[in-house]
């Protein structure tokens, strides 16, 4: 009498005694995995776009937390904290983009003098003398580059794809807004109904788990639109002190950089020194040596007392989390990698290493 052990051989023997029936479940299986992969990939933008708005309102939720600390409802610490923002947005919008446009127009008519004004400057002899007439030619290239409209719509792929491409920025900004808040609104049911699809002894630690996750993300994401502005402020006061070109489109650029972990600041610095040493060599060198003064203060005075104790990730941890999340995600995946490794360790802290210890 065959006994219950020889079931799956005798399974497997019928399945290869019917070539044609396992031949079409395994082609079948294949067409299923290969649909379900196209369905996500086409569904990564909005995977991006629900990533980012959950990350805005963990952003957000630490001062909506500090308004419910001083007696105001959450509702109407929502309500106060999406109408500042909206005010600032409108301000930054009204103020700050007729300036960076005018300057961004600006800068793309005066590349011919200050190309013509740095090939007067000592820098360039040296750099002719040491090179040759590679210097002229490499020089002309750019700026024909740079000065041809032309190359700067098939870099977006072309005029229309341009318009697309600014039509898709906004259109997503708004959803990542309306959806940030719907998050932000509903943070505390989704917290409860996440702990009630676990066991019951598990939600305790489970509960502790997530309110320092997110306590932690949110503060990081609020340091880094901190320190991202005091890069934007220190970069617009130089520019502006030094008398160099497009302070108000340096600093816009300088935000929107040094958001980026790691990179981002050191990005800014040679970029700005580069367009600085288009206009005054002195003043670029001048410029380069403060900023990395201040790349100084930021790290070791600035950084430790805007993050305070959000996050608290090894330095090796920081960079290898950085790579692989830039490697994978790009832009979101380099803006997350240092939250999500820093919620790893507070996971393995909590719960793999007291197995370990209880285990005999």
């Amino acid at each position: 009498m065959a006994t219950n052990s020889d079931e799956p051989g005798r399974r497997v023997w019928t399945t290869l005694n019917r070539p044609f029936a396992a031949g079409f479940f395994l082609v079948l299986g294949g067409l299923v995995a290969v649909l379900l992969g196209m369905a996500v990939s086409s569904l990564v933008t909005v995977w991006i776009y629900v990533a980012f708005a959950l990350f805005v309102a963990l952003g957000l939720n630490p001062v909506v937390q500090r308004l419910q600390r001083r007696g105001v409802g959450r509702a109407w610490s929502i309500v106060i904290v999406y109408f500042t923002l909206a005010i600032l947005l409108v301000a930054v919008l009204w103020l700050i983009v007729p300036t960076v446009v005018q300057q961004i127009a600006q800068f793309i008519t005066d590349i011919p003098r200050l190309i013509s004004a740095f090939q007067q400057t000592d820098a360039y002899a040296w750099a002719r003398n040491q090179f040759g007439d590679q210097v002229p030619a490499i020089i002309a290239e750019v700026q024909k580059f740079l000065t041809d409209p032309g190359h700067i719509a098939a870099i977006g792929g072309g005029v229309l794809q341009i318009g697309v491409s600014i039509g898709t920025a906004i259109s997503g900004t708004i959803i990542i807004i309306v959806l940030s808040l719907y998050f932000l609104a509903s943070l505390t049911e989704i917290k409860q109904a996440f702990y009630r699809l676990l066991p019951a002894r598990s939600r305790a630690l489970a509960a502790d788990l997530t309110e320092q996750i997110t306590d932690s993300v949110g503060g990081y994401l609020g340091g880094m639109v901190v320190l991202a502005f005091f890069n934007a402020l220190v970069s617009f006061i130089l520019y502006s002190i030094l008398g160099l070109p497009f302070p108000a489109l340096m600093a816009v650029v300088a935000f929107c950089l040094t958001i980026i972990p790691l990179v981002g600041t050191v990005l800014f610095w040679a970029i700005a020194s580069v367009v600085a040493l288009f206009a005054s060599p002195l003043s670029a060198l001048i410029f380069a040596a403060a900023y990395l003064v201040y790349m100084q203060l930021e790290a070791y005075v600035l950084t430790p007392k805007v993050m305070n104790k959000a996050i608290a990730v090894p330095g090796a941890l920081v960079v290898i989390g950085a790579l692989v999340g830039g490697t994978l995600m790009g832009l979101l995946g380099a803006l997350v990698a240092i939250p999500v490794t820093a919620s790893i360790l507070l996971i393995i802290k909590k719960v793999f290493i007291p197995k370990q210890d209880a285990a005999t």
